[in-house]
């Protein structure tokens, strides 16, 4: 056993953006004053959520699909393991925790997408109502996975916390990735930071500028309305 790289940068940026960005959402959906900041964020969770649909088809090794397939009857075999003197343990995500990145994804684009729906007064109240749903279900699924982190830890004497910060695990020498990909992650950050950076001019109010102001430093710098 050996100290190795599991969790590609990449993967770890996206892991950090959705979670902030999703905790913002979460605690800006009943103001009006910081509405267009909740559906800037909101926004931002489905490009993360799209950029890890194609990260998990040409990714490196542990963010692939392909290595945490959906298997309920595994999900069954890691849990019964837990309690016996010889719990499995997983390089990269455990069956169970596999299961809920797929939940996490499922929700997301369904509190994304019914959340555009509502913002544009589309399908009427009960999209609105099951955009909150599925904001408070996927809330309720962090906090369960952030559990079971917290859990697997103990029982595995790893800290898969800090392992999601720093890319390392211990496992067999050639159980590890190459290369953490700084490329791609900064990739990421630069198209998040610029959605943020342009949509800034856009929420006056949120921002703390009056309307008023907003309109003459428009005016002021050439536009027009």
């Amino acid at each position: 056993m050996k100290r190795i790289l599991v969790w590609d940068l990449p993967t770890r940026v996206f892991h950090w953006l959705l979670a902030g960005s999703f905790l913002g959402a979460f605690l800006t959906a009943e103001s009006e004053r910081y509405r267009d900041i909740h559906v800037v964020l909101g926004y931002t969770v489905l490009g993360l959520v799209a950029f890890r649909f194609l990260w998990g088809v040409v990714g490196t090794r542990y963010a692939r699909f392909s290595s945490f397939p959906i298997a309920p009857r595994r999900v069954l075999e890691y849990l019964k393991s837990l309690f016996t003197h010889a719990p499995e343990h997983h390089i990269g995500h455990n069956p169970a925790g596999s299961l809920a990145i797929y939940a996490i994804l499922a929700l997301t684009l369904l509190a994304g997408a019914t959340g555009y729906a509502a913002y544009n007064e589309i399908g009427g109240e009960w999209l609105a109502k099951l955009h909150e749903g599925a904001a408070n279900a996927m809330l309720g699924l962090i906090g369960l996975h952030i559990g079971a982190v917290i859990v697997s830890s103990l029982i595995h004497r790893e800290n898969l916390a800090a392992a999601m910060l720093n890319g390392y695990k211990n496992g067999g020498a050639g159980d590890g990735i190459r290369s953490k990909h700084w490329f791609v992650a900064a990739a990421v950050l630069l198209a998040t930071a610029g959605f943020w950076a342009g949509s800034a001019g856009l929420l006056p109010e949120a921002m703390g500028i009056p309307a008023t102001a907003a309109v003459t430093q428009h005016r002021a710098h050439g536009g027009h309305g």
